[in-house]
């Protein structure tokens, strides 16, 4: 166990839970109440309790029907109960006792060695069923996060733009196809050549070289940067003119865990409308000469 076991005495006789005390304070942490009331409203406040040793003999509310109560309080309904009593011994009452919910009965006094052994044991038992409830609860919340993985991913792919994601760091950590076609590369996360590309990483010292670039800004403010036109040198070795912007990416906690940094390619319009205006400007061109060509004098 990662943690001593929390056992919660109710008594409400003080000297009765000193000796309690005296006897399971060095394996167990313990929490004490004076009364049926009194262990009812800690329950309600804190019911991770692994154990709750009971005497049946109390005013006002006596044990069983501070058991009955227990068992209706959200959180407390399996935690095992241990009766103790220096009274009722005889077989109605011991019997009633595990008709309310009880799993032991102690009369007193009672073995302190058994006492011990017996909450060890008693304890496990709500331990495991909390571990095995937590275990449960991580498969199903990495179900989710691998079913929005893949939904994140299916969105990225489908994207008409280049979409990199940083950790906090600035560290690229993935991209999509659309980036890979626009850098004319094919995988280079591993040695984040993305981000040296785009002139903020520095794979040699391990730092974001580029202080008041679009990644550190949204990195450092939580807010998204104003957009970059600049040029870079693919692995081809040609060179691309594209726009990028850089938005900060925010955990469950509204915490900076990294940067969504989207860039389009502004090449190839460039390269059309550079191609559409040498044609226009031929087209001008020939209209201009014909002009001239038909108002030559003839010979």
């Amino acid at each position: 166990m990662t943690r001593r076991p929390t056992i919660l005495a109710v008594d409400d006789v003080p000297a009765n839970l000193l000796a309690i005390e005296s006897v399971l304070d060095r394996d167990f942490e313990l929490r004490f109440a004076g009364s049926g009331s009194e262990a009812l409203a800690s329950l309600r406040a804190r019911p991770d309790v692994d154990v709750i040793l009971m005497d049946l003999q109390m005013p006002v509310m006596d044990g069983y029907e501070t058991v009955t109560h227990i068992k209706k309080i959200v959180g407390c309904e399996d935690i095992p109960i241990v009766f103790i009593t220096a009274v009722f011994k005889e077989d109605p009452y011991v019997k009633r006792g595990y008709e309310v919910g009880g799993i032991d009965y102690f009369t007193k006094p009672f073995d302190p060695d058994l006492l011990r052994l017996k909450m060890s044991v008693y304890s496990s038992f709500r331990h495991k069923a909390a571990v095995l409830a937590e275990r449960e609860q991580q498969i199903r919340e990495t179900e989710q996060l691998m079913k929005a993985g893949r939904k994140l991913a299916a969105i990225l792919e489908s994207l008409p733009v280049g979409v990199l994601i940083s950790d906090g760091d600035g560290r690229i950590c993935q991209v999509n196809d659309e980036v890979s076609r626009i850098f004319k590369a094919d995988d280079l996360l591993r040695n984040d050549t993305y981000g040296e590309m785009l002139g903020w990483w520095n794979s040699d010292d391990q730092v974001l070289k580029d202080k008041d670039g679009p990644v550190a800004r949204a990195l450092r403010s939580g807010e998204p940067s104003p957009h970059q036109v600049m040029e870079i040198r693919c692995c081809d070795d040609s060179v691309r003119t594209i726009r990028l912007a850089a938005s900060p990416l925010l955990g469950l906690t509204r915490e900076i865990v990294g940067a969504v940094i989207v860039v389009n390619d502004l090449t190839e319009p460039m390269e059309v409308e550079a191609e559409l205006e040498t044609r226009i400007a031929r087209l001008i061109s020939l209209g201009v000469e014909l002009e001239q060509a038909t108002s030559r004098p003839k010979p």
